[in-house]
C-alpha cells in the first residue's frame, strides 16, 4: 500500500484544515485506516481509527472537532479539522493496518503497531 497525504499548512487558532491521504495498490475500504500525529519532542499517538465497516474512534483531545471520512471511488481518505489549537501542531501521516478477528468479529488495533504502511506525513501548524 503506498499512502501520499497532502493539505497541511500553517492556520491560525480556531481555523479549518482538511488533510487528504491518497491511497493506491489495495482498497482502503478493506483495511482499518488510520490517522497518527508526531509532535515535537512527542510520541506518535493516534488521532482517528476507522475500520471495514466505517466505525470510527478518535481521541479525546479531537472529539467534535475532527472528523474522518473515506471515499472508496477515489481511494482516499481524509480528516476534516475545525476548532483548530495549538497544541493539534504536529506531523499527521497517515496509516493502513490488517483488520484482526476475534470470536466477536474484526476490529483495528488503535495504536501505531497495529498499522503496517504509513505516508510520509503533512505538517499542521496552528498558530497566530
Amino acid at each position: 500500500v503506498q499512502l501520499v497525504e497532502s493539505g497541511g499548512g500553517l492556520v491560525q487558532p480556531g481555523g479549518s484544515l482538511r488533510l487528504s491521504c491518497a491511497a493506491s495498490g489495495t482498497t482502503i475500504s478493506n483495511y482499518c485506516m488510520g490517522w497518527f500525529r508526531q509532535g515535537p519532542g512527542k510520541e506518535r499517538e493516534g488521532v482517528v481509527v476507522i475500520d471495514s465497516r466505517g466505525d470510527t474512534s478518535y481521541a479525546d483531545s479531537v472529539k467534535g472537532r475532527f472528523t474522518i471520512s473515506r471515499d472508496n471511488t477515489k481511494n482516499t481518505l481524509y480528516l476534516q479539522m475545525i476548532s483548530l489549537k495549538p497544541e493539534d501542531t504536529a506531523q499527521y501521516y497517515c496509516a493502513a493496518g490488517p483488520l484482526y478477528h476475534s470470536s466477536s468479529g474484526t476490529y483495528c488495533v488503535r495504536t501505531p503497531s497495529g498499522f503496517v504502511s504509513w505516508g510520509q506525513g503533512t505538517q499542521v501548524t496552528v498558530s497566530s
